[in-house]
This record gives C-alpha cells, sequence and structure tokens, in this order.
C-alpha cells in the first residue's frame, strides 16, 4: 500500500500562482498542474461551522492529512427570498473559500442546487413550492428559470475562485465542481443533468466537472463532461471496479465516504466504528482511488434548517450534524481522527503539520429562567394575523414579500360552537397541539389524525391549531410534496372548518428582539404549561468558550426536565431540543456569547423546567452501531 509514497506538500493553493492547466484526468489518474494528485478530501460545511471556527477546523484537516476540502452551497441561505441574495457574515463563500486556499486546501465545490446533506428540502428555498404544478429538479421553467437567477449571483462569486481561471493574476482554490447531487436516485427527467453542466459552463465554470452517486444511481446520473464518483461506507467487492463500466480510463475517485451517521428525533445515536473505518478507508486507498471523507467535521443544524426522511414513516433530523464524524460537532479531535493521520502519513511520507490545540469547553452551571410568558398573551402585541376562509399551508401565506413563511410554526385559529370529532384527514404537516381557549385537547400529527373536542358551555369557543414544520424531506421521491403548515381542511363531526385567523411564528431576530420588550413577562410558577417563552440569563466573567446547554434532568434529579421546544441565545436560534431524544444538549459556540450578560429565551411547546445546564460535555444518546 506505502510503496509509492505520494508527497502534495509542494502542491497547494498558494503554491501554484500563475497556473493554467488546473485538475485534469491522464490514463486513469488525476493530474494537477501537469503533475500526478491524489485528493485526499474531506467535508465541512461553512453553514454548519461559526465563521469564527472555520480556520480551525481547516488546520486540523491539514493535521490528519488532507489536502482537499469540499462543501455544499444551500440555495436556501443564499436566498431566502426570491431575488434577495446574501452572501455576508457566516454565509460568505467569497472568504470561506480564499480561507481554504490560505491554509493549504484545494476545493471541490458541490453548489447543486439541490444538496441532499439532511438539510430542509435538500437546500432548496422553500417559495418554490408556491407554484402548485411546480416540478423540483427538472427542466419545469418555473424551476429553471429560479435556478438561472440564483446561478447567475453565485457563480460570480465562485469563477474568480477556480484554480485555471485565466481571467485572474492568480487562481484560487476551486479545482472541481459538482453537477447537482446524486440525480441517479431521482432521474425524474432525462434532460435536467445536460441543463445544470450548461448552467455552469455557460457561467464560466472551466475547472473539472463531477457528478457523485450511491452505486444503485450511478448509471443514471451521469452526464457527457462530467466524471462520475461513487458514495458508500461499506466496500462491497467490485463496488470501484464498477466505475469501470461506466466510463472507461477515468480515475476512481469516492467522493463520499461515509464517515458516520446522521440521527432522528426517538431514534439512537448512531456510531461507526473507527477502525471499520480506517481499514475501509485504506482498502480505498489501495485500489489508488481518491477519496473524500463525509463528513470531516459535520457541525450543527442551526436553528429550524434539519431534514427529514421519508420513507416508510416521517423522520426529522436532530440538531446536532456530529455525524459521528472525524471531528466532533464542536471540533474536537476524535480516535478516527489520530487513526486517518497515522495511514495517511504513511502515505504522504512526509511529516504532516502538528494538531492545533483542543479549545477547552466552559460549564458554566445552572442557569435560572425566572420570567415568561405565554404565547396567547404574545401575540396580540406582535403578531398580525392574516384571515382566510380556508387553512393557508406556509408557503403560501401572504408573508416576507409574499415568499410565504419557510420555517418555524403557524397558528390557526377559529371558532366552533360545540364538541365533537376533529378529524385531520393527514392534512397537518407536521405536528399539531390542538387547544380549546388555551385548554390543551391533544396532537395531531402523521400518526395520530382523530382527536375528541369535549363538549363546552354554550356560546363559541376557539379552536386554535398550533403546527410545527419539523423539517422538510430532503432525500427521495416525494420533494414537490414538502409544503408544510395545514395543507387541505380539517374537519369537525364531517364538516370542514371556515373562517381562520392565521399567525406566523417564524421567530426571527426581528421577532425575538421585539419579543424582549413587550410587556407581560412574569416570574415563573412552580408548574406550568405551555406554550410559553421563558428567559434567564446566562452571566459570563473571563473570555467566552464553547458549552453545551442540558435541557434535560439528570437521573435522580428533583429538577423537572424541558419537553420540546427551541432555545435562542442573544438572538441566535441554537435549534430544537425534544425529550424524546436522542440529543440531550444543544451546542453553544463560544463566539455567539460575551462577556457580561447573554440572554437566553426557550420556546418550550409543553411542560417546561426551572433551569437548564451549561455543561463541557456533549450528551448525544444511546449510541447504536450503523449496520
Amino acid at each position: 500500500l506505502f510503496s509509492c509514497r505520494f508527497n502534495w506538500s509542494e502542491l497547494t493553493p498558494l503554491g501554484l500562482w500563475g497556473r493554467s492547466l488546473g485538475l485534469q484526468t491522464e490514463n486513469s489518474q488525476f493530474l494537477l498542474e501537469g503533475l500526478p494528485f491524489r485528493i485526499f478530501g474531506g467535508s465541512m460545511h461553512y453553514f454548519r461551522v461559526p465563521r469564527q471556527h472555520w480556520e480551525d477546523r481547516m488546520l486540523k484537516m491539514r493535521a490528519c492529512g488532507l489536502n482537499t476540502l469540499t462543501t455544499y452551497v444551500p440555495w436556501n441561505l443564499h436566498e431566502k427570498e426570491r431575488g434577495k441574495f446574501d452572501f455576508s457574515k457566516n454565509l460568505d463563500l467569497r472568504a470561506f473559500l480564499s480561507l481554504a486556499a490560505k491554509n493549504g486546501l484545494w476545493v471541490i465545490l458541490r453548489p447543486g442546487p439541490y444538496i441532499c446533506s439532511e438539510w430542509d428540502l435538500g437546500g432548496l428555498p422553500s417559495w418554490l413550492l408556491q407554484d402548485p404544478e411546480m416540478q423540483l429538479r427538472t427542466t419545469y421553467k418555473g424551476f429553471t428559470e429560479a435556478v438561472d437567477a440564483y446561478f447567475d449571483h453565485l457563480m460570480s462569486v465562485v469563477v474568480p475562485l477556480q484554480a485555471s481561471t485565466s481571467l485572474y493574476k492568480k487562481g484560487g482554490p476551486i479545482i472541481a465542481v459538482q453537477v447537482e447531487n446524486e440525480y441517479g436516485s431521482y432521474a425524474k427527467d432525462p434532460n435536467y443533468m445536460t441543463y445544470v453542466k450548461m448552467a455552469l459552463l455557460n457561467r464560466g465554470i472551466v475547472e473539472l466537472l463531477m457528478t457523485s452517486d450511491n452505486k444503485n444511481g450511478l448509471s443514471f446520473g451521469l452526464v457527457e463532461g462530467a466524471l462520475a464518483t461513487v458514495n458508500f461506507q461499506k466496500l462491497e467487492p467490485g463496488l470501484l471496479k464498477y466505475l469501470d463500466t461506466v466510463q472507461k480510463n477515468q480515475p476512481k475517485m469516492v467522493m463520499e465516504y461515509w464517515t458516520g451517521w446522521f440521527d432522528n428525533w426517538g431514534g439512537p445515536h448512531y456510531v461507526f466504528d473507527a477502525d471499520e473505518m480506517v481499514n475501509t478507508v485504506a482498502s480505498i486507498l489501495k485500489t489508488g482511488a481518491s477519496i473524500n471523507l463525509y463528513m470531516f467535521h459535520g457541525g450543527t443544524n442551526f436553528g429550524f434548517m434539519n431534514g427529514a426522511l421519508e420513507a416508510d414513516e416521517y423522520k426529522a433530523d436532530v440538531t446536532s450534524y456530529d455525524y459521528d464524524a472525524v471531528l466532533t460537532e464542536a471540533g474536537d479531535y476524535t480516535s478516527k481522527f489520530f487513526k486517518l493521520r497515522q495511514l495517511f502519513s504513511m502515505v504522504i511520507g512526509q511529516p504532516l503539520p502538528l494538531p492545533p490545540m483542543i479549545e477547552s469547553k466552559a460549564s458554566y452551571g445552572a442557569i435560572l429562567l425566572h420570567q415568561y410568558i405565554s404565547l396567547w398573551d404574545v401575540l396580540p402585541a406582535l403578531v398580525q394575523p392574516m384571515k382566510s376562509e380556508v387553512p393557508v399551508n406556509m408557503e403560501n401565506l401572504h408573508l416576507n414579500d409574499s415568499i410565504g413563511q419557510p420555517y418555524g410554526y403557524v397558528l390557526y385559529e377559529t371558532v366552533i360552537f360545540g364538541g365533537g370529532q376533529l378529524h385531520s384527514r393527514d392534512h397537518v404537516r407536521d405536528r399539531a397541539q390542538v387547544f380549546v381557549n388555551t385548554m390543551y385537547v391533544g396532537e395531531l400529527d402523521y400518526n395520530t389524525v382523530e382527536l375528541s373536542i369535549p363538549e363546552g358551555q354554550q356560546g363559541f369557543r376557539q379552536l386554535r391549531l398550533l403546527v410545527e414544520n419539523r423539517g422538510r424531506v430532503n432525500y427521495g421521491l416525494a420533494l414537490n410534496e414538502q409544503r408544510k403548515g395545514l395543507i387541505g381542511d380539517v374537519f369537525l363531526n364531517k364538516t370542514p372548518l371556515r373562517n381562520f385567523k392565521i399567525y406566523s411564528l417564524e421567530m426571527k431576530p426581528t421577532f425575538m428582539k421585539s419579543l424582549q420588550h413587550v410587556s407581560g413577562w412574569s416570574t415563573v410558577p412552580d408548574y406550568f404549561v405551555g406554550p410559553a417563552f421563558f428567559r434567564g440569563r446566562l452571566w459570563i466573567e473571563q473570555q467566552p468558550q464553547d458549552t453545551f446547554l442540558k435541557l434535560q434532568a439528570s437521573p435522580g434529579s428533583s429538577s423537572r426536565g424541558w419537553e420540546k421546544g427551541v432555545v435562542f441565545v442573544n438572538g441566535q436560534n441554537l435549534g430544537r431540543y425534544w425529550k424524546i431524544g436522542p440529543q440531550e444538549t444543544l451546542y453553544l459556540p463560544g463566539p455567539w456569547l460575551r462577556r457580561g450578560g447573554n440572554e437566553i429565551v426557550i420556546f418550550e411547546e409543553r411542560t417546561a423546567g426551572r433551569i437548564i445546564q451549561s455543561v463541557d460535555i456533549p450528551y448525544l444518546g444511546r449510541s447504536q452501531y450503523v449496520d
């Protein structure tokens, strides 16, 4: 395996100024500026990692022996509202790619437009679903027109950072660009991959093009002029040779070697054995193939951006994207890192950079949530309802310059004059808490479609459905059916409900800031049932450090845990928590904290605790090995 050393120490972005050839393929091998090259890559997504931590993770890539970084580009973050583009702050793609070059890493860019990635709707913006005829990932006009407008802006950022561009004095770090993502597993339009390829070429992409598919989708995801690569975790006999059946005399590359796996609410925390992983990587390298570790560093699904699966049933992904990757969610080393570093150092045959020091984590102790305000008291002050005779799904609400509501919660309120059987007809997406006035009645979701509404005294009552979008499916054939909220009529005693007031609860930064100043905050009683907002303050004397917020009560503790909701710190949405697990702690990056007072706001749907704990060790749940 190691008889032929591979020294790429001189083949770095800043070490090859004035280049013109870039990455090429010749006689089953890669050439970089005419020199033999193998891609030792790792995936890290800038949108899942606080900007202040980008460089630390890149230095750890280099110290592990990697020479290439791969990243997706999430359309739904860069164009949250149609026609309004954001490449600033944590979405500053140009800064991220330039930092990779500075730290000696080449880049394989995966711009989509669809990215999968366990990310809401696979990175596609939800406003596309306002069109009732929308056909995502096809040459449907409404889709391609949106992609064209987005690519016009995205490629103006990307094109100058290509490795072999002749328009600039020195090239950038991008040596390859992926055409779409795992299209062979979707394959609804035979013309679509050619459209995406031409959309890239026509906007100035000149680097090597690639596709990426699992074995079953490989032959369906090909496009002429792009190198096919394969994704897997277990190296089946003949799997890499199978690439020769779809393309002759080309270098072999594993675009996604899955170093772990992702978790869903209600399931275990998946782990993948480190020795098995490293042995498989060694077997891949022995064939002469290039490899990209997916993930090298997973990061976090901050906010409401997690994706979901829908096979036999709907399963939403957890907030953590730790993935049991080479680095932890907070960027710490694992045994996988040191085993891989040893392996790559033998292949490279040159001393690797020393691993950066671990940044210590803080345990700030118990944090008292001393005030609360009921959602019912917040609504009149902060939310102007929309009126509609029939239910309207989130994406088609007349909000946000008519792009609808992409994420969060929405409250549907109507008047009833009695009780009976409430039936959703499976029109709830994804989970609804049902209230009569402010009294909790029960929940409706994919499994529960009927509830009994108790009879009351004579007169009208308010029926309220608080619906949570738990995350849109990001993989599979159901992408066009990912509208959220109430997607159709709900029936009481077989009569469809009408005349709704609809309240948008996206919980954007402007809403959270206004919440600070609303009147009606009170001292938290001994027992309280939500939905409500709770707030407290974390005081930090020294330089803030990364920490983890624990919302579940410890075994044997007399304190009550929190049930389900969302945590905000200094206005930043850390993501969702849920007592069903597996995840029990939320990652709180040190750069989002400040010396002095830090405001913590929790939106709790049901039963609230009184305190949360800041701890220095994460707990992601009961582990189960990936089969």
